[in-house]
């Protein structure tokens, strides 16, 4: 990696640039903002579709394209922050929409949709037992509290930086306001994200590093010694909420040993691994199989749909009647239909097969502006998801990524994309997610963007 430090002054002045651009092209998304902020906190429905100073509308997408108020035609590498891996409007979903809205899309009982999208997902990640709700939020908070009914136990671990929707005991420690906040690496502190959540809650929620099983496993240790040991711990196999953070050799499978020797239930949370970057997620890609699953996003083909899988012993507390796993739209028959022709017919082999060249050349492509320009960044990608990290050291954990990201790069990033036809996801989630329906056009517009992003940087 190279060791250039980008010019402080120039990146200001390309954002403020680049800025001025933007609002000059999305007149019509200002005047949408002016009235929907009247109706909406922020303008929007969700505070992970803000900016500022106002978002931009959309209208629809087809294929890899997304289409502004505006009328911007965007390479669509945001992709719902990964729900749409199979694309936009894609006619195998459309069909079976279709089709499943004439013969009803709500009963509140079950349909035969459901077994069958069960025993595909009991294939794919090795895990027999499974029930369906809307979101990963609810997925993730399901699964925590089926894993306390079967443990006995109260307080949870998770990894500091990872996001696992937004009920409060997993809101906590996903990020910092200062570094100073986090604590000791051995002895990390429950950080509220955000306003509405007690730091009562908070305290029975104990975060650790990503990629450090050793230091997972001496807290452990300590709270055994307390008689204090989590019901589980809940992690993303592969961290995606700071760009994408693989986890190094061996990691995965020391976690699973730590978790089993002290009998904690071992949830990965797939909703952003799952589906989109093989048939069977992480359980394919590194082997490792966990006691629970948690899956959303890609799951319903972009229709609101979740999935908890578990072992036999864990789901027998479900089964037993002793956890009432519910929900009014869980497993509702649109969002079953579209995930059976989605796992079916539209995420095949071949499909893996272009999303891995894709993701390829991506990469390769990406490096080589890096190297040529002597630019501080390199890339990270698995299948479908991906990024390039603004950093000289390399990104292994919250800790790191505070460190080394070059946090007002991955936001003028975020612009020259867009301002050049590719729209990203923002922020700190700064990724691409490709979809099957992307192709060589799409990639090329991307690496150019990046390109000319570099060369004006180092300019």
């Amino acid at each position: 990696m190279a060791e250039c430090v980008p010019n402080r002054k120039r990146i200001q002045e390309l954002t403020e640039k680049e800025e001025k651009v933007l609002e000059e092209r999305t007149p019509q998304s200002y005047e949408l903002y002016q009235r929907a902020v009247k109706a909406m906190p922020m303008g929007v429905a969700s505070t992970y579709q803000a900016r500022d100073p106002y978002p931009l509308y959309f209208t629809h997408g087809k294929g890899s394209r997304i289409f502004s108020v505006d009328g911007l035609e965007l390479s669509d590498f945001h992709n719902g922050f990964g729900c749409m891996v199979q694309g936009h409007a894609h006619p195998v979903i459309v069909e079976t929409i279709k089709k499943r809205c004439e013969l009803g899309t709500q009963f509140a009982l079950p349909t035969e949709d459901s077994i069958a999208v069960a025993e595909i997902l009991a294939k794919n990640f090795k895990l027999p037992q499974w029930r369906f709700v809307n979101s990963g939020s609810e997925a993730t908070m399901d699964a925590i509290r089926v894993a306390r009914a079967y443990t006995g136990r109260d307080k949870i671990m998770k990894i500091f930086g990872s996001y696992h929707g937004h009920h409060d005991y997993v809101m906590v420690s996903i990020g910092a306001v200062d570094y100073g906040q986090i604590g000791p690496r051995d002895n990390y502190a429950s950080l509220p994200y955000g306003g509405g959540i007690p730091q009562s809650v908070a305290d029975m929620t104990i975060p650790v590093p990503f990629n450090d099983a050793p230091m997972m496993e001496a807290r452990l240790e300590r709270m055994a010694a307390e008689n204090d040991l989590p019901a589980c711990l809940i992690m993303e196999p592969a961290m995606m909420n700071l760009g994408v953070v693989l986890p190094e050799d061996g990691y995965l499978q020391a976690v699973r040993d730590i978790t089993r020797k002290y009998g904690i239930v071992l949830i990965f949370d797939e909703v952003k691994t799952g589906i989109c970057t093989a048939a069977g997620g992480a359980v394919e890609r590194w082997g490792v199989v966990p006691d629970m699953v948690t899956l959303a996003k890609a799951l319903g083909a972009g229709l609101p749909s979740g999935a908890i899988g578990g072992t036999d012993e864990i789901m027998e507390v479900v089964s037993s009647g002793k956890v009432f796993q519910v929900g009014t739209y869980a497993g509702n028959p649109l969002s079953m239909a579209t995930a059976r022709a989605s796992l079916e017919r539209v995420m095949t082999p071949d499909a893996y097969k272009h999303l891995n060249y894709l993701n390829d050349r991506l990469i390769k492509e990406c490096d080589a502006v890096c190297a040529k320009y002597d630019f501080p960044g390199y890339t990270v990608g698995i299948s479908s998801k991906g990024c390039v990290n603004f950093a000289i050291g390399k990104i292994t954990d919250y800790e790191s990524f505070i460190k080394n990201q070059d946090h007002e790069l991955v936001a003028l990033a975020w612009l020259y994309n867009i301002n050049r036809g590719v729209i990203i996801a923002p922020g700190r989630e700064e990724e691409w997610t490709l979809s099957i329906q992307h192709n060589d056009e799409d990639i090329d517009r991307y690496v150019n963007a990046f390109e000319e992003l570099v060369r004006d940087v180092t300019a």
